[in-house]
């Protein structure tokens, strides 16, 4: 029994070797491949993007190619594709010493998210059970972005604490996890979340936060030096927040249905940001004796009031219940980040980069709750008869389905999400316990140059090799320059 304990505590405390030379490119390639045989098995285009769409409107009778869905959903679709990539990137590049993993590890997440994104919910939305193939359109391509999100924000609790091949398992089980959870909290409970405060959110913020956890580093602030920005970090941070921030009302909006639900689900959104900014302003004054602002609660607490107003978003909330929700979500996000995080990492060991847990898992949760009441309090006056039915999907197995019992089901659909985040969360954490992954030591995280070839620094290199200074090279022109005259 000793001799097992002792080859255990071997295996598992062995020295940190971060040469990823060989799993990394096995990892892409043979999972790259693998994408490419299960594409030619069963991805197939949907009507709207076949060559036979000329009959389907026929068929159909539509007459003009404007109402292609790809016309209708495609500006949302950008929207949302901006915000992956480039606003969840930018938003991590606040350390003062990972930008590089921060945008490029995320740009690795997502293309491969995205790829596993389309075949799993593709096979539990849109297989079609008469041929064995999944037909994808540009609707397809927006909620596979939604379902990389939910990996990206798991991230933020890992920022520079794993090697590229571990984030790579996290988005092989997040994507997973997030079809299963995604398919019971919309098809089996019939939620409605069109923004994504549960599934997405409530999800992605709780499966991180577990991960994280379980990964506890009890010397980490042996890298404590690298666990900060400096100024120039923080200003490209704040360009993701911007990008995040103009182009939420369009990822809450995404997939909405046409019409007043999608219009609506912008307006409310649009006035749930504009409150959180003012609210997490104030708070973060106020929390400071001269009364400074903290670039870390600018650049997150302000989209607080956008991750809340998820499910919510295309429901009868009215204008100034969108403001309330940003207003309270801006102060709770911010208190967040002065008193929760801290608590979190000194008595719960739980080591919180980015801190998504103010930003994503609390927001997410109110907002799925919020949803619920909301739904709950849906009235024929309020809506319409028809309106309800169509806010609501209530057709089909579900046309009986009071507005009360569909706030008790969205309830319980914040509960599956958050539970399928945190039980996953946990076993994905396990796996990636295995010293086999290249993760780096307590000592040698949140730095670029452990995965990264990294250019020197200016002050490190000598004047003699400079060379994209273009001062120097113009003295030493005007220096030739009059060499040449007095020598004439």
């Amino acid at each position: 029994m000793g001799n097992c304990a002792d080859c255990m505590r071997n295996f598992f405390g062995r020295t940190k070797n971060t040469n990823v030379r060989i799993s990394l490119p096995a990892v892409c390639l043979v999972w790259q491949i693998a994408m490419i045989v299960l594409f030619g098995v069963f991805i197939r285009y949907d009507e709207e993007s076949d060559t036979h769409w000329a009959e389907h409107k026929r068929d159909h009778n539509i007459t003009s190619d404007i109402e292609n869905d790809f016309y209708f959903r495609y500006p949302s679709f950008q929207d949302v594709h901006v915000m992956i990539f480039v606003g969840f990137g930018f938003l991590m590049t606040f350390l003062k010493k990972y930008s590089f993993g921060a945008v490029g590890f995320n740009f690795m997440i997502a293309s491969f998210g995205l790829q596993w994104a389309l075949l799993m919910q593709g096979w539990f939305h849109a297989l079609d059970p008469a041929t064995g193939k999944i037909h994808i359109g540009v609707e397809s391509m927006i909620n596979a972005d939604f379902c990389c999100a939910g990996t990206l924000i798991a991230y933020g609790a890992l920022l520079g604490k794993t090697s590229p091949v571990q984030l790579l398992v996290v988005t092989l089980f997040g994507v997973t996890l997030f079809a299963v959870e995604e398919y019971i909290i919309l098809s089996l409970l019939h939620c409605r979340d069109a923004g994504g405060s549960m599934v997405i959110h409530a999800f992605g913020g709780y499966y991180g936060l577990a991960i994280s956890w379980v990964l506890y580093r009890p010397h980490l602030n042996q890298s404590k030096s690298l666990n900060g920005s400096v100024y120039h970090s923080d200003v490209f941070a704040m360009i993701g927040t911007l990008f995040l921030w103009m182009f939420w009302p369009s990822f809450n909006s995404a997939i909405t249905d046409h019409g007043d639900g999608q219009h609506r689900a912008a307006i409310n959104t649009y006035l749930a940001l504009a409150s959180s900014v003012l609210t997490t302003v104030a708070i973060s004054s106020m929390s400071d004796k001269r009364g400074k602002l903290d670039m870390v609660h600018i650049q997150n607490a302000t989209l607080a009031g956008g991750v809340a107003m998820g499910t919510a978003a295309e429901f009868m909330i009215t204008p100034y219940g969108s403001l309330i929700v940003g207003f309270c979500c801006g102060i709770i996000s911010t208190f967040g980040y002065l008193f929760v995080t801290p608590f979190l990492e000194k008595y719960l060991k739980l080591q919180d980069t980015c801190g998504i847990h103010n930003l994503h898992a609390v927001p997410g949760m109110l907002g799925g709750f919020i949803g619920a009441i909301v739904a709950a309090a849906a009235t024929e006056s309020v809506y319409s008869k028809e309106g309800l039915i169509n806010t609501f999907d209530f057709v089909g197995d579900f046309a009986d389905r009071s507005p009360g019992t569909q706030g008790g089901f969205q309830a319980a659909g914040t509960c599956v999400a958050i539970a399928f985040g945190l039980v996953g969360g946990g076993v994905v954490g396990l796996i990636l316990r295995l010293p086999i992954w290249g993760d780096p030591a307590d000592d040698n995280c949140y730095d670029d140059e452990v995965y990264w070839e990294v250019p020197e620094d200016e002050d490190s290199i000598p004047p003699v090799l400079e060379y994209n200074n273009h001062m120097i090279h113009k003295h030493q022109d005007i220096s030739e320059s009059n060499f040449s005259v007095e020598q004439s």
